[in-house]
């Protein structure tokens, strides 16, 4: 097809300006996710959002300490007491009399599929917290109801707005590095709840029992719960993303190491094979301090070393020199989720490929491909789109 006509461009951006709102209305449903403090800020400092609701949904598992630090009671009153947002007992009620342009959920992994139906049956957008779901089979699902109704959805990763990931990424496409041979991502830190957790806002979590903790979702794999799917989804994102294509088979293992009286692992890893290169992920539960640098990029012409932390890019080069590089500014568009998606809204550009549900599903399927190895005690094959009947 013909490029348009500048005339054409000319008319398109004005049709734009004409649709575009002053402000988009954004509400918050399911509050157990502990990124949602740092999430609703974005949206709350950006000008162009209003953040018109919040409400939770009903916890899949009952907790033994509601209210503590970091749990769902205290996530969403934190949130409507610090952005001003309007608190709804019922979460379909609101979607109901608010009428937003999105929906940003934060519940446990579980409830990913019910909360993108009941908010595309209404022509409501949706941006999901990682990972995109607890099975490629729910995935799947979601991906049939958005492409049904046409409605936006995309998976929220805190890896894509990290300039020292897009720098590397970009370092690997221009063949900095030469052939990509291994990827290697170690995250995690004490726990969602452990001790001295401390998350992006000035907060520290509070002791709890082991019995407490343990019956948090976090710990329950029927709601998603457990290392690998809190850590190792990064793996898969970001092992997906610098091999530049799809990966071939995985080998997880899930290990429980200090909570016993959980049923989800604290510690877990996966080995990913690619068509001509592999990748090692990992993710802890028990690690007290920051003391690894992740991801890693090994290739034929050296490595880059990115602390995900600080957006840190360090080039290991051949001859043994480390080179410390400066990272490029983001652009609006991906300096935060809030601003990528009002970017996408004002100009209707995609928003970034690693948060599209496409990118996501293949993302998934490793995912997917791990945690049924980590059961099944054998390689399992990474099953794309074209696999997926549930």
């Amino acid at each position: 097809t013909a490029a348009p006509r500048k005339a054409e461009k000319s008319e398109l951006k004005n049709w734009r300006a004409m649709i575009m709102k002053d402000k988009y209305k954004v509400v918050i449903v399911g509050f157990a996710h502990v990124h949602i403090n740092d999430v609703a800020k974005h949206f709350y400092e950006h000008p162009r959002i209003d953040l018109c609701g919040a409400a939770d949904v009903p916890p899949h598992m009952p907790e033994m300490k509601p209210g503590a630090i970091y749990t769902r009671e205290w996530n969403i009153d934190y949130c409507c007491k610090n952005y001003n947002i309007p608190k709804f007992d019922d979460w379909k009620q609101m979607l109901d009399e608010v009428k937003p342009d999105l929906c940003v959920v934060n519940s446990e992994n579980c409830y990913h599929v019910q909360i993108t139906e009941e908010c595309a049956k209404r022509g409501i957008g949706v941006s999901i917290e990682k990972p995109m779901a607890t099975t490629m089979s729910d995935a799947m699902k979601m991906y049939r109801i958005v492409k049904k109704y046409g409605t936006f959805y995309m998976v929220n990763w805190p890896i894509t707005w990290n300039p020292g990931l897009q720098t590397v990424k970009r370092m690997v496409d221009d063949g900095a590095i030469g052939k990509v041979i291994e990827i290697k991502t170690r995250m995690g830190h004490t726990g969602p709840l452990g001790p001295g957790a401390k998350h992006k806002i000035a907060e520290t979590s509070e002791p709890m029992t082991e019995a407490e903790k343990c019956s948090t979702w976090w710990h329950q794999h029927d709601c998603g719960g457990g290392a690998m799917a809190d850590y190792c989804c990064y793996g898969s994102v970001v092992s997906y993303w610098m091999a530049g294509k799809p990966a071939v088979a995985a080998m997880g293992m899930r290990v429980n190491s200090i909570h016993a009286l959980a049923d989800a692992e604290d510690n877990a890893a996966m080995i990913v094979r690619y068509p001509d290169c592999y990748a090692v992920l990992e993710g802890t539960w028990t690690t007290y301090n920051h003391t690894f640098k992740s991801p890693i990029v090994y290739g034929t012409k050296g490595a880059l070393v990115c602390d995900y932390k600080t957006g840190k890019v360090q080039f290991y080069h051949t001859d043994g020199t480390v080179e410390d590089i400066e990272n490029d500014p983001l652009p609006e568009e991906l300096k935060d989720v809030a601003c990528a998606y009002v970017h996408h809204m004002d100009t209707d550009e995609p928003i970034h490929y690693t948060a599209q549900p496409e990118f996501n599903l293949d993302a998934m399927a490793i995912l997917d491909a791990g945690i049924r190895s980590s059961d099944s005690g054998k390689i399992e094959l990474v099953n794309n789109l074209h696999w997926q009947i549930g």
